[in-house]
């Protein structure tokens, strides 16, 4: 069993075991991209009864900046979205538009799946 919360501290994160303010394995695994720097995108339908969506993976962002960035690109693509693990979720077919814009900030982008 884990500590939860400190009545010195308040929040504990499990993981690390410092307080929630200063948790320092959330900023690690934000960190952790492919080996080759790459960020991956692709398309897949798989366990969403046949809708498409648009995956972006990689990008090597904390928390806070991932979620900035998938709403800007919800914005540009006029589409919902949302960051599960790490993982940037787009609703629909928008893998040339995300690339390009990906590109266009100086990434290393590569297209993954079919």
């Amino acid at each position: 069993m884990s500590l939860v919360y400190s009545t010195d501290a308040g929040r504990m994160c499990p993981t690390c075991r410092q307080p929630a303010s200063a948790c320092t394995c959330k900023a690690a695994a934000a960190v952790s991209t492919f080996p080759d720097g790459a960020v991956r995108v692709s398309r897949e339908t798989k366990g969403r009864a046949g809708k498409g969506v648009t995956l972006v993976k990689g990008l090597g962002l904390a928390e806070p900046e991932l979620t900035a960035w998938a709403k800007a690109m919800k914005a540009t693509c006029g589409t919902g979205g949302t960051v599960k693990d790490g993982v940037v979720e787009l609703q629909g077919d928008h893998v040339v538009l995300v690339m390009d814009k990906l590109k266009q900030q100086g990434r290393t982008v590569k297209r993954t799946g079919g």
